[in-house]
């Protein structure tokens, strides 16, 4: 039995995990459960965002996989047999050897093991090739959407486009049977577009309180963020009172400060991203709000999020399940014709650009900014020109953008392309 924590995007990875980590102990696996957080605040199961009878029977040649215990399990006590996995017994990234040692053997002993709260807890080498391509088929075929899901983020991708666009393989993946139709035969001028970029602009209140940057907010935001971090992060409190500080400009030299709307705004601009240019913003619970949006509308009036792009009605099934509502941010995101993201450490931005590299046939890009290599940049804003600007961000982005093989150590989730997850290498 497996417990999943955190959101959509962590608990898809955790899946995933499971699935591996089941075939690795030769178990059956029990249809993973989603844990209640008071972050994410969504009651939502596996059967509530994902096909269940789809994914059992796409890993099926693979991996037994049961709904419930069997009746002569359920009545046991897991965690008083001494069966009950924690984040504490097993490390983050462990290795096969760690579960073949300190599960195993409770796995053969008592008939049943619960991990609970795992997530990032199987890491990716060395790993044998047969649980990476477990990951892979669990990652990119075996999660469907449910149908509820896949019409709505059918109608997201058909509003934003203003017309039915073509149907490419990123969209048949996604959304299914609910693939938007046959382009108009109608001008499309006067139509709308059918292009769009999706931005996921990580600019939550709990990122920058974290980040400990300063986002020019005066007193009011240094208080603001202070009080925050006091309530949501008492470890993080308690770690600074004991380390060395760190000024804020320091840490944006790093690279380890959040990009503001503001600078985002400049990145699209500086690669020469129109004023006309729609663009989808995945996750609208910015920092400030439309105060703080106002330089990066004022520049792209064309921005538009799936509470702007569906209606009350439309949502209403979505609403208070925030894991859902992240699938139709994947969704938009996955397949747009051109994806931004300004922090390249998020689950989502992970998972979405590596289902752009194993179904985009090369025609997804994805742009990833340099935060360290950015701040050099926006840190010479008195004298540097606009054309100058414009050539240092484009081949910031253009190093970023390149699709490598899988190095050792690293995401198969992001990185697909490897002998263990994609044939082809174009």
């Amino acid at each position: 039995m497996v417990s999943a924590n955190g959101g959509l995007n962590q608990q898809r990875v955790a899946i995933c995990n499971a699935v591996a980590l089941a075939s690795l102990l030769n178990a059956t696996l029990v249809l993973p459960r989603f844990l209640y957080s008071n972050v994410w605040k969504d009651p939502s199961q596996f059967g509530d965002i994902y096909q269940e009878e789809y994914f059992v029977n796409v890993m099926k040649d693979e991996v037994n996989i049961i709904k419930e215990l069997p009746s002569h399990l359920k009545s046991l006590d897991i965690e008083a047999i001494g069966s009950l996995i924690t984040d504490a017994d097993i490390v983050k990234e462990a290795k096969p050897i760690d579960y073949l040692t300190k599960v195993l053997p409770l796995l053969l002993q008592n008939g049943v093991v619960h991990l609970l709260g795992f997530g990032n807890r199987l890491g990716f080498d060395p790993l044998p090739a047969r649980l990476q391509k477990l990951r892979c088929k669990c990652n990119f075929h075996a999660l469907k959407f449910v149908p509820k899901i896949q019409e709505a983020g059918s109608l997201l991708i058909r509003r934003i486009r203003k017309y039915d666009a073509a149907q490419r393989m990123l969209d048949k993946q996604l959304v299914g049977d609910f693939l938007p139709g046959s382009p108009s035969k109608k001008h499309d001028s006067e139509r709308g577009p059918s292009k769009y970029l999706a931005l996921h602009l990580r600019f939550e209140v709990d990122m920058i309180a974290y980040s400990l940057c300063d986002f020019g907010g005066g007193e009011k935001e240094k208080r603001e963020l202070q009080a925050y971090r006091e309530s949501h992060f008492p470890l993080l409190i308690e770690r600074l009172k004991h380390s060395k500080s760190i000024s804020s400009s320091e840490l944006r030299n790093l690279g380890r400060c959040p990009l503001t709307p503001e600078e985002a705004a400049l990145v699209l601009a500086g690669l020469g991203f129109k004023r006309g240019t729609y663009i989808y913003l995945a996750s609208s619970r910015i920092y400030g709000g439309k105060s703080r949006m106002l330089s990066f509308t004022s520049l792209y009036p064309n921005l538009v999020t799936k509470e702007t792009l569906l209606t009350p009605s439309e949502l209403a099934p979505f609403r208070n399940f925030s894991s859902q509502l992240a699938a139709l941010d994947f969704i938009a995101c996955a397949t747009a014709d051109v994806f931004a993201m300004t922090d390249s450490g998020s689950q989502l931005s992970s998972l979405v650009s590596g289902f752009r590299t194993y179904y985009g046939g090369g025609h997804a890009p994805t742009l990833r900014p340099n935060k360290k290599r950015l701040a050099a940049i926006l840190s010479e804003n008195s004298t540097i020109g606009w054309n100058s600007f414009e050539d240092r961000v484009r081949n910031m982005i253009e190093e970023g953008q390149s699709v490598f093989i899988r190095g050792y150590g690293r995401s198969i989730y992001r990185q697909p392309r490897s002998p263990e997850c994609m044939c082809r290498t174009h």
